[in-house]
């Protein structure tokens, strides 16, 4: 029987206010003043969470895994997954209470800084979320793929993975709009699984311009993994 989720509801934050100044070009005077401002009051609502689940693999197909009874349908995850017998199901948000406090803000570079500082926190779940898994389970050396992230695997398949994790709007106030959009929008989830290759989404994907890209693209990757015989 897989597990039950890890739901970790109490993420110390602590925002790095002159990596926010760097990243948001905020120079010293009233702007510097205004962003110190939003950063306390940030920390003071902050409340950041994550959760993954341990889930076995029980069936597995050219293009698709079947986990804990649910069909998640990617040729790239399958092809990556191996023969792994087990993975993890993950996700990690800002939380509500920034989201709110974010979507009260009137001036439009609030608005704008918030939104870095909401994305400080979701760092803090995620790397939170992977301590953790990494104190628990002793994993190894996992890679990482998210829905949206690739054609292969499209945002549609965000359907499933909630189904997986059980209800992650109850344990950590995430919840998916009709489009799979997540809300809070600075969340994040997706499935870990052992890798003895490094992989990252970015290698498979051609956009040009990219602020989080992590690899390089690799425009002859897919016809030399992951096509289909």
């Amino acid at each position: 029987m897989n597990p039950d989720p890890v739901i970790l509801r109490h993420v110390a934050v602590h925002f790095d206010l002159m990596a926010l100044r760097e990243r948001l070009r905020v120079r010293e005077g009233r702007d510097a003043e205004e962003l110190e401002a939003l950063v306390r009051e940030a920390t003071a609502i902050a409340r950041p969470k994550a959760m993954y689940r341990l889930v076995f693999i029980d069936e597995r197909g050219e293009d698709y895994i079947v986990v804990d009874g649910v069909r998640l349908t990617s040729r790239v995850l399958s092809v990556n997954v191996g023969e792994a017998q087990r993975v993890f199901a993950h996700m990690a948000t800002c939380g509500t209470e920034l989201d709110a406090w974010a979507h009260g803000l009137t001036d439009m570079i609030h608005q704008f800084w918030a939104e870095a500082i909401k994305e400080a926190a979701l760092r803090s779940a995620a790397r939170a979320a992977s301590a953790d898994l990494e104190a628990r389970y002793r994993p190894g050396k996992l890679a990482t793929m998210a829905p949206g992230s690739l054609m292969d695997w499209p945002i549609t398949q965000q359907r499933p993975l909630f189904q997986i994790l059980g209800d992650p709007e109850a344990a950590i106030g995430v919840r998916l709009t009709p489009s799979c959009l997540m809300v809070p929008n600075k969340s994040i989830s997706g499935l870990r699984f052992p890798t003895e290759t490094s992989f990252e989404s970015c290698q498979l994907c051609p956009r040009a311009i990219c602020e989080n890209r992590r690899a390089p693209y690799d425009a002859e990757l897919y016809e030399r993994r992951y096509k289909a015989e």
